[in-house]
């Protein structure tokens, strides 16, 4: 986890990452304020990303929040080498 400020924080999320864990984790940060942008290199870390999203909206929604995602790509090197991952920033939109 990478914190810009207090209203911002950036998820990692790996190909083996639960996505009912990090949709949970998603939730508890909207209800806190919080901007989250979940970061995925590979189409199986994408893939737990994108499902969580919809998690996180399920256990927000019964509470008033309304979750918006903005997709975009993003460039990182790892072991020398640049990678391209997509990364979701999801905000709530009901505040």
């Amino acid at each position: 986890m990478n914190n810009q400020n207090s209203e911002d924080i950036t998820l990692l999320v790996k190909s083996g990452t639960s996505a009912t864990s990090l949709g949970s984790m998603l939730a508890r940060c909207i209800y806190q304020g919080k901007r989250v942008t979940l970061r995925a290199i590979g189409a199986s870390a994408v893939n737990q990303a994108a499902k969580a999203v919809p998690i996180a909206q399920g256990h927000a929604a019964p509470k008033g929040h309304c979750l918006a995602v903005t997709i975009a790509f993003f460039d990182s090197e790892i072991q020398g080498q640049k990678k391209t991952g997509l990364q979701f920033q999801v905000t709530d939109t009901a505040r």
